[in-house]
């Protein structure tokens, strides 16, 4: 079974539109079709974090996890609105020192005799098909709490950790996913340019239908 993910239900719209049994987990909308799963996971870390787990633990027929959703292109990378960015690997960029966990000597995760400190490698199979099945090359994507507010910002955020796009989940799911031996993924679209939060700016309608595409593509295709 498989496992999608969003923040937001506005993120996850296009299985919204899917003829599924709908649910409710701990107040989270959900939506179960044939072979997959879709679930809310709520804005930021911590509630992705416990959303997830506590799902793993009452469906365990869970075996791959796809994050989905919208993300914010740093400077440089190429990146436009409506563009997919597929993750190679999620960086939680505010934990720890600005240098990351490695300084101060305490791994975020230790698992299979591997430390993690603050760089969580997508599972290396899943992210292949995906990248095959939708012509993307995956780049390094960021989670921090706090987004970038300025466009200084976020070129600082991509200098200092090589980062193509940022978000607010992404390596939660993943530090949940690796931690429970599960293959994770993320497909997101863009939807503006990281630092500008002038939202009338934004393109969420073109990165929901490029998303929307994907996922058809990933599901039916």
């Amino acid at each position: 079974m498989d496992l999608y993910l969003s923040a937001t239900a506005f993120e996850g719209e296009y299985f919204l539109r899917q003829d599924a049994e709908a649910f409710r987990f701990h107040g989270r909308r959900g939506l179960k079709g044939e072979g997959w799963v879709w679930l809310e996971l709520g804005v930021g870390k911590v509630n992705a974090a416990m959303t997830l787990a506590a799902f793993l633990e009452a469906e365990p027929g869970i075996q791959r996890v796809l994050v989905i959703g919208l993300a914010g292109a740093y400077p440089g990378t190429g990146l436009r609105e409506g563009d997919l960015v597929l993750a190679s690997e999620e960086v939680q960029a505010d934990l720890g020192t600005r240098r990351g966990m490695e300084p101060l000597g305490f791994p975020a995760l230790e698992k299979g005799g591997r430390r993690y400190y603050n760089r969580f490698p997508a599972d290396p199979d899943y992210t292949g098909w995906l990248a095959r099945r939708l012509g993307l090359r995956p780049l390094p994507l960021l989670t921090a709490d706090r987004v970038s507010e300025s466009v200084a910002e976020a070129h600082a955020r991509a200098r200092d950790w090589r980062a193509a796009a940022e978000n607010m989940e992404g390596a939660a799911v993943a530090q949940v996913a690796l931690w429970r031996g599960l293959a994770w993924a993320e497909l997101r679209a863009i939807s503006n340019p990281a630092g500008v939060r002038e939202k009338a700016k934004w393109r969420t309608d073109e990165a929901l239908a490029a998303l929307a595409q994907a996922l058809f593509r990933l599901l039916y295709v």
